[in-house]
């Protein structure tokens, strides 16, 4: 067995679903990029905009790199109800299949490191450097260029037998391994992701603007959500996955083995008062090891506030945003102002 399968089954031997190498040279993507950054459809993601020599040149980002081994790490879970009946519940909230379990980024560091260790055992002291959507770290292209799958028009990896509800992770390392062929994209004339979007936030097959998308807003944005796209969120209240969702390819996902990536807390069936009744601390308590956390409390009351906005009329719902409003900041207030107009027109 060559060098580059043994470290493949040691890949998938430690639970990755799929293995890919790819070289550590990204040309083809340069100009998608930098127009991309040109256009400012990174939104308030500087770092998106910072190192971007480094995101393109893997060496610069880690000298001496010459491959990069690319992994799969399914995280779909069987659901307890329809997710497409879940979006836009008049009183559940919905939250990105993702996010339900505990946060990826410390499971895939570990068990890349776990990775690397092994592969050093075999061959000796090389190289190396782990990331998992971390750094300036141009992941899908990578992907890509591996043979994990292809970038749909929607931008996420997809691959015919697996759909496209996984993580990815990289290794960085001044091994010369045997590079893989990237795959066919098999898109078509599909534009279902793009039909999809609430927000048209996938301006064109392949092109997303990051300042249109609920994952984006909802996550990353830590401003106010824009007017226009509030009414659009519906009851997502922590990412959105309406591109993946109706994705042909993704009758072919399979589910995750990996007890971590299970709902907690009932994220995956959750009414939208109870998550607004988390006082801070209880936030912090119950999103610890959860990539939820990151955003912080007044993130979670802001998106939370837009979809109770958004949810079936109810008078509760009004009489217990005013009843709290005087203890919430300007920023939540402004969100709760809009929410008790939006009450008052829905049916």
């Amino acid at each position: 067995m060559s060098k580059t399968e043994t470290i493949k089954q040691i890949g998938r031997e430690l639970g990755f679903q799929q293995v890919g190498i790819a070289e550590a040279r990204l040309d083809p993507h340069h100009r998608h990029y930098r127009q991309w950054i040109e256009q400012n459809f990174h939104g308030e993601m500087g770092y998106m905009a910072r190192n971007v020599d480094k995101r393109l040149n893997p060496s610069q980002l880690v000298p001496e790199t010459l491959s990069v081994i690319c992994v799969r790490l399914d995280y779909l879970v069987a659901e307890r109800r329809d997710l497409l009946e879940l979006l836009d519940h008049p009183s559940l909230a919905y939250v990105s299949r993702y996010a339900l379990g505990r946060d990826y980024h410390k499971l895939m560091r570990k068990r890349l490191q776990k990775f690397a260790d092994r592969i050093g055992e075999v061959y000796g002291e090389m190289g190396y450097r782990v990331f998992t959507d971390s750094a300036p770290v141009l992941e899908k292209a990578l992907a890509a260029s591996a043979g994990i799958g292809w970038q749909g028009k929607h931008s996420n990896i997809l691959h015919r037998e697996h759909g496209s509800w996984f993580f990815l992770g990289e290794i960085y390392t001044d091994m010369n391994l045997q590079t893989d062929a990237p795959l066919e994209n098999h898109c078509g004339r599909c534009t279902s992701c793009i039909d999809v979007c609430p927000t048209g936030a996938i301006v064109e097959p392949y092109v997303v603007d990051a300042r249109r998308c609920i994952s984006y807003l909802t996550i990353e944005h830590r401003s106010e959500i824009p007017l226009e796209f509030r009414t659009a969120i519906g009851n997502r209240i922590y990412g959105c996955d309406d591109c993946q969702l109706v994705c042909p390819w993704n009758r072919f996902a399979q589910y995750s083995k990996e007890p971590d990536f299970k709902p907690r807390h009932g994220l995956d069936s959750i009414s939208l008062l109870e998550c607004y009744r988390w006082s801070e601390a209880e936030f912090l308590s119950r999103m610890e090891g959860s990539a939820i956390r990151r955003i912080g409390h007044q993130c979670w009351l802001r998106n939370i506030v837009i979809a109770l906005g958004n949810a079936a009329r109810d008078p509760y719902i009004v009489s217990m945003l005013k009843q709290d409003y005087a203890a919430h900041s300007a920023f939540i207030q402004h969100h709760i102002d809009w929410a008790i107009q939006q009450q008052g027109m829905a049916k």
